[in-house]
């Protein structure tokens, strides 16, 4: 019971679930509330709650890592995921009302980002296949699966590098990051999956790749979705799995925005540093996000578990959580005014 209850706060994240069968259940203004609870509940919440430095001692971390309750909760999401957008489809089935129609996308997207992405992403770091199947599955319902390959094998050994196409450049917008990055991740992860396959010497290596298993999976599974719901909605679930990516692409330009490391000699970049990822430590968007804003930590080991994530003095802080911070990125001339002010700050 002791260790449930040291795991619980994390069940947190869940209440996205609930609103979004709200939304899918309701008509109205309730089809909305998903989208007001994240972007404007939770951002001016914590303009008045003080972010939380707090580590865990060595006893608490050794404890938290071993409590078996922080797996199950994120093995949660698959099913309650896979679900929930059984009841976004359904729900759709009987809509005629564009407001309501364009709300319920909206829903399923920010669950497409929170868990389809979010969630995945930490499982997608675990070492076991196991975990990394629920990964997959995860990112199957965003239609973002070869995130899993690009992320891991790309991202975190090319961040803040030039080579990083999930790193935003100093003074870039975030509208000119979205180009950047989904091109650039996807075709990253064509590059890694061929190569990858190229050295395990296998026939014809440019289809014999786990990319093009993917590719073959997500059309697979919207060929499923039309085929029982009409080619209306598949068209709405993949609306709110674009907006899913667009959320999770504009988390990564918000984390590494305009940090870089030095180079070396030849094409080696200095080792990632706690100073190459923005953190967060306010703490309703570390409960929501599994962790996440304490991406210092993360790139230093990406095998850490959320619950042991741990606030690194070092690393620059964002003025709020991520939630407020999304939102200012799609200012670009405040968002430019406030955080080239924390690069002074921080003298990066």
């Amino acid at each position: 019971m002791i260790a449930f209850t040291k795991a619980f706060k994390y069940i947190t994240p869940f209440v996205l679930f609930i609103l979004a069968n709200m939304a899918f259940t309701h008509t109205g203004i309730y089809c909305w509330v998903p989208l007001l609870y994240v972007f404007f509940f939770i951002p001016l919440l914590e303009l008045f709650i003080a972010p939380n430095p707090k580590n865990l001692d060595e006893i608490e971390e050794q404890l938290a890592k071993d409590n078996k309750w922080y797996d199950i909760i994120i093995w949660l999401t698959v099913p309650l995921q896979f679900m929930t957008l059984y009841f976004f489809l359904v729900s759709l089935q009987t809509t005629t009302n564009a407001f309501d129609i364009a709300g319920k996308i909206i829903a399923m997207g920010l669950l497409c980002a929170a868990f389809g992405i979010n969630a995945a992403h930490e499982l997608g770091h675990r070492t076991n296949a196991f975990e990394q199947f629920l990964s997959k599955l995860l990112l199957l319902t965003s239609l973002y699966m070869h995130f899993f390959i690009e992320h891991n094998k790309g991202h975190h050994k090319h961040v803040a590098t030039p080579h990083d196409p999930s790193t935003a450049k100093y003074k870039q917008t975030v509208y000119a990051f979205w180009l950047q990055t989904f091109i650039g991740t996807y075709l990253s992860a064509w590059h890694i999956a061929i190569e990858e396959s190229k050295k395990k010497n296998n026939p014809l290596p440019f289809i014999n790749n786990e990319m093009f298993l993917f590719q073959l999976v997500q059309l697979s599974f919207l060929a499923l979705v039309a085929y029982f719901f009409g080619a209306t909605l598949m068209i709405y679930f993949m609306l709110a799995a674009i907006m899913g990516a667009t959320l999770l692409e504009t988390v990564n330009y918000i984390e590494h925005y305009g940090l870089s490391r030095e180079k070396g000699q030849g094409d080696l970049y200095e080792r990632v540093k706690p100073h190459h990822s923005w953190n967060s430590n306010h703490v309703i968007g570390r409960l929501m996000l599994f962790e996440l804003s304490r991406h210092s930590d993360h790139h230093y080991l990406a095998s850490r578990k959320y619950q042991i994530l741990r606030n690194m003095e070092e690393a620059p802080q964002m003025p709020t959580g991520y939630p407020g911070m999304i939102v200012l990125s799609l200012f670009p001339p405040i968002w430019f005014s406030i955080m080239h002010k924390q690069m002074k700050k921080y003298a990066l």
